[in-house]
């Protein structure tokens, strides 16, 4: 009887020194250690995946420890093990959900083509997922946009931080969102004297024309000036988005590019391009909205980040042969 009460004795004793080493000893991951736990899986499923990538010592261990503390449920999504833990603080990060997060930063001015390579760059998904989204769940703004081929225009700048338990849809819907948040705080709907797609058609001009927010309302003011008298607008990213669109875009535009076929090319189609040719900020927005007034149908680049306007194509010209002479002086 004693011998089998020792023998028990040192059962338990050693029962619980591999507990305790199972439990209490930090592991060190191989370098940055992903952990996709997806809804749905089991507890022993948890511990299998946590055990196979080499983050706890015993899925045994992890799942006794579990058994004891019940109530604590495990949250599904990504995790990111990268120092050195105990199964308890595994289990801790767990059940806080203390999942990782991916960041996006969409700069103003990203067409859906730069924001779907940021997604991807980010970890989340295939570019071309999110373009197929990008462009057919366009009942995301139908109520304002009721015509939009794509959500060009409504896939607001910003940074968002995303996990991969989102599906493409969800992440698209949370750009749209935003979208919406900041036409509300604006002033931009439905009712808006110009409407919300020739609104954000034209935000999207004065973004990619100009970085320079104070410079906005009159860049606004100079493509609405040419609306009111029927001249083609004559907008530089409106070529370049047009042969995004097909493909061709090579990185540089020629003169040769200014007679490429398509509805959103505004060096042969008067008036604005059919949608937006990327996606505004807010001051491109408010700009469209509030133009300044003046009577400038023209704009050059200064050479210095800023733009020269004038009144007359004369005065437009001799504008450009002042930038030519300072790219030449610099080139020298």
């Amino acid at each position: 009887m004693r011998t089998f009460l020792t023998l028990l004795l040192l059962a338990v004793l050693a029962t619980g020194g591999w507990l305790a080493w199972a439990l209490w000893t930090p592991v060190t991951p191989e370098g940055q250690k992903f952990v996709m736990l997806r809804p749905g899986y089991s507890t022993h499923r948890i511990a299998t995946e946590l055990k196979s990538a080499g983050v706890i010592r015993s899925s045994v261990a992890f799942l006794l420890w579990h058994r004891i503390h019940p109530r604590q449920s495990l949250k599904a999504g990504e995790y990111l093990f990268d120092k050195p833990a105990t199964a308890l603080d595994v289990n801790g990060r767990l059940v806080r959900g203390d999942i990782y997060v991916h960041t996006v930063v969409i700069p103003e001015g990203f067409t859906m083509f730069d924001i779907a390579q940021a997604v991807q760059d980010a970890g989340l998904g295939p570019s071309q997922k999110f373009l197929e989204v990008a462009q057919s769940e366009v009942g995301l703004i139908s109520d304002l946009a009721p015509d939009a081929k794509s959500l060009e225009g409504y896939l607001f700048p910003n940074t968002y931080e995303f996990t991969r338990t989102q599906s493409m849809k969800d992440i698209v819907a949370a750009m749209v969102k935003q979208f919406r948040q900041v036409a509300e705080q604006v002033g931009l709907n439905a009712d808006s004297p110009n409407g919300v797609p020739k609104t954000v058609a034209m935000a999207s001009i004065i973004e990619k024309e100009t970085a320079v927010p104070e410079e906005r309302p009159v860049v606004a003011s100079v493509y609405y000036n040419r609306l009111g008298r029927n001249m083609a607008l004559q907008a530089d990213p409106s070529v370049i988005y047009a042969e995004l669109l097909e493909g061709n875009y090579g990185g540089a535009l020629h003169h040769s590019d200014m007679s490429f076929q398509s509805a959103y090319n505004t060096y042969i189609h008067p008036g604005l391009p059919p949608g937006p040719i990327g996606n505004p900020g807010r001051t491109s927005l408010e700009a469209a909205m509030h133009p300044a007034k003046t009577d400038y149908y023209y704009f050059v680049s200064d050479g210095n980040g800023h733009h020269r306007f004038s009144r007359s194509l004369e005065e437009h010209n001799q504008n450009v042969a002042r930038l030519r002479q300072a790219v030449r002086r610099e080139g020298k």
